[in-house]
Order: structure tokens, then C-alpha cells, then sequence
């Protein structure tokens, strides 16, 4: 769908029961539900455009180990990885295969349209349920899990880096921790775009550094200090974000935080809230089907980008192509 053929945030039609702003039936086509959200926005036409990104031919994981962390995370398991001998699983031959356990919520990820649900329903108000989310084939599969992005050639357009840890550190001469808790307003995006010199088109994939995963790589006594106070720098979690992020019409979001917005999250009174008070998952996920990439791996893009002057560039991400997944890792490669 052309992203200037959708309305603004404010002229959006109105969802019963919903918030202005939601956009549940946008892109519903033929009297079907859609599954894919904002991932509508990637035209052909704008991956057209995006491909002229490629002017190097370099390229850039952007994809954290899967065991990238090292201490226990509450709710999520580690990686278990099994390697086996061929003959040992019964082949008459030498060689090795191997297993993989992991939590897809562990390192690197794309939370798909079902990862939040208010009131029980998910993006386009489709209800997932334990045995919706454990379907053995995609064609049975009405929710907008992560495998369908496949049928439409997975995710490919132009990412745009916002490197907010380098420009704090490089214009505030003020200190920076990704754990300190700053909220990455719209108007600081603005202006780490226009420091970089880089303008936003429809159909963008916005990604926001702030070194949390760099952080994490080699925690010293004072950044494990800092988690006991419970604050992560990410996108300041408000309903003005959201606006303004759904009014650029870029087709996804990614960093390499935890949560993408800002922790704590804030309540309306401007209080600290918990985790069913984030804003922009609800907002993203949920009322307008726009993907969350978090914790991926950006330092090698921020240095990359610094050394060329050049922050847009073609992304491609193939996810795990499983029913019924509501994460991934996204296997994202950037591409100057």
C-alpha cells in the first residue's frame, strides 16, 4: 500500500472500542484481516529505492549471539545447544548434526503483531490463544505471527540509523549509560538525523543505538550497580511518540535495547509503572501492526556509518519461517 494514501494519526477512521490513532481494518483488503501491518508500507517501489542504497558492497550482521547474555534472565531460558555424532543417531556415516533450544525473546529479535495483547486481542483485534499459537501449518494460521512474512519475501528496505550513543557522547560533553534511563524524545531524533544528514522517507525501518548490548557484552561491577536501579535509555514512551512515528510511516522499528522504549515506563500521571505500562508496544504491536526489533547488534553498523557519513542503507531480515511463531531472531543484515 503507497504510505501517502494512509491518514495521518489524528484523521485515521475510528476503531470501536479503540483509541484515536488505531488502525486495525487500514489494510484490510477483499473483506480479509490483515496480518502484516505496517510491513504494507514496503512497496515495491520503495525496495526499489532502498536497493540504490548499495553502494560498497559491504555488509553487516546486525545479529547478537544468541547466548549474548551472560547472566540468568528472569522468565527466559538460555540457549541449550546439543551437538550429536552421526552414527550415534543411528547413520552409518561420520560427521555431526546438532540441536538448538533457545527462547526467541533471548538476544537479537522481531516481536511479531501477537506478542501484546490488550483485552485478549492482538493487531486487527485477532485473538491468539495457546492452541491458535501451536497450529503445525501456516495456511491454518489466521494470526499475524511471524512466518507470513514470508509469503510477501520476508523484510527488505531501507534502515536509517540513529546513533543516539555516539551523538550524546560526541555534542553534549555530557556522560552517557545506556542504563541511566534517558528518554530518546521524536524532537532528539530529529536532531540526530539532522546531524547526521540523514532524512526520513516512507516505508524507513527506524533503528535506534544506544550500546545497550555493547554494555552487556563485558558488564563491569558498576554497570551491574546500575541494573539495581531499573532504568534503560530507550524511545521516550508516550502517545506524541507514537504519533509521530505512525505519521512518518516507516514500516518497522529496531534498536539494541531491551524494550525498544524507554524502562521504567511512565503512567499518565508521569509516575514510574511496570511493564504493563509500556506505551509504544501496545501502540506498535498492538493498534498500528508495526514490528519491534530489539537487543539486535549495532556497533559495528554505528562505526561503519561514522566512518562513510552514511546512515541509511539497504536492511534485509529473513525470520525463522515456523507456524505459529510470535518471535524471532532476525538473521538482519545491513547492506552499504
Amino acid at each position: 500500500m503507497d504510505p501517502s494514501s494512509v491518514p495521518d494519526f489524528d484523521n485515521l477512521p475510528k476503531v470501536e472500542g479503540q483509541p484515536q490513532g488505531c488502525a486495525w481494518g487500514v489494510f484490510d483488503k477483499d473483506g480479509k484481516k490483515d496480518i502484516f501491518g505496517t510491513l504494507n508500507f514496503l512497496t515495491p517501489q520503495i525496495v526499489a529505492a532502498a536497493a540504490a542504497e548499495v553502494k560498497d558492497g559491504v555488509s553487516i550482521s546486525l545479529n547478537w549471539p544468541l547466548n549474548g547474555i551472560k547472566f540468568p534472565l528472569p522468565g527466559r531460558k538460555p540457549p541449550v545447544h546439543r551437538p550429536h555424532r552421526l552414527r550415534d543417531l543411528g547413520m552409518d556415516c561420520e560427521g555431526w548434526d546438532d540441536e538448538l533450544e533457545f527462547n526467541t525473546q533471548f538476544s537479537s529479535q522481531w516481536d511479531s503483531l501477537c506478542h501484546v495483547t490488550v483485552d485478549e486481542a492482538t493487531y486487527n483485534g485477532l485473538k491468539p490463544t495457546p492452541e491458535g499459537l501451536s497450529v503445525q501449518s501456516t495456511a491454518e494460521n489466521p494470526l499475524p505471527t511471524i512466518e507470513h512474512w514470508h509469503s510477501r519475501g520476508a523484510v527488505v528496505g531501507r534502515g536509517v540509523l540513529i546513533d543516539w550513543k555516539r551523538y550524546h557522547e560526541e555534542t553534549t560533553g555530557t556522560p552517557y549509560h545506556p542504563l541511566d534511563g534517558y528518554r530518546i524524545t521524536p524532537e532528539d531524533i530529529e536532531k540526530v538525523a539532522k546531524h547526521q544528514g540523514v532524512e526520513f522517507r516512507h516505508g524507513d525501518i527506524l533503528i535506534i543505538r544506544t550500546g545497550y548490548t555493547e554494555m552487556l557484552e563485558a558488564p563491569s561491577p558498576e554497570d551491574f550497580a546500575k541494573f539495581q536501579a531499573g532504568t534503560l535509555s530507550g524511545v521516550h514512551g508516550t502517545e506524541d511518540t507514537a504519533r509521530w512515528v505512525w505519521n512518518h510511516r516507516f514500516a518497522a522499528v529496531a534498536g539494541d535495547a531491551h524494550a525498544f522504549e524507554a524502562i521504567p515506563a511512565l503512567k499518565p500521571d508521569g509516575t514510574p509503572g511496570g511493564v504493563s505500562d509500556l506505551v509504544l508496544h501496545p501502540w506498535f504491536l498492538n493498534r498500528f501492526g508495526m514490528p519491534i526489533g530489539e537487543l539486535w547488534d549495532l556497533k559495528a553498523l554505528g562505526e561503519y556509518a561514522k566512518k562513510t557519513g552514511r546512515y541509511s542503507f539497504l536492511l534485509t531480515s529473513a525470520p525463522l519461517n515456523h507456524p505459529g511463531l510470535v518471535a524471532s531472531p532476525p538473521n538482519a543484515i545491513a547492506l552499504f
